[in-house]
């Protein structure tokens, strides 16, 4: 940038006011939705599904990783208990593999844990237990 556009920059970024002191300008602040709809994709769209998917994933692993540490198993220890190979637990806990959810139902047995499913069908839910 040249100086005489640094100079006006400067002059967009602060203010000076009455007294002569240089104040900052508010900071916009944005939601957490607002961010999504901008950087990933507006609420329906393929992108924000994609997103939203891989997330619940996520957590989900990190759900299963977290009850499993607690419970003091290795993740061939659980695989043992689930009846899946050592990689297939690993590959849950980091979310880099779709698992069905027959083999997560069996994993939350194993690990002793209840599963709740909540289902929104318009403005009705459904729980199962």
């Amino acid at each position: 940038m040249r100086l005489k556009e640094l100079q006006e920059s400067e002059q967009d970024i602060f203010r000076v006011n009455h007294n002569n002191v240089m104040e900052k300008p508010a900071i916009k602040s944005y939601t957490l939705a607002e961010m999504k709809d901008k950087y990933v994709g507006k609420a329906g769209s393929a992108e924000r599904e994609a997103y939203e998917y891989e997330l619940s994933m996520d957590v989900l692993g990190r759900m299963i990783k977290a009850a499993r540490q607690e419970q003091n198993l290795t993740q061939e220890q659980l695989g043992k208990l689930v009846g899946v190979q050592k990689a297939q637990i690993s590959k849950i806990e980091s979310s880099s593999n779709s698992a069905t959810i027959d083999t997560i139902l069996k994993v939350f047995r194993a690990l002793q844990a209840e599963l709740h499913f909540k289902v929104q069908f318009k403005n009705n839910y459904i729980q199962l237990r």
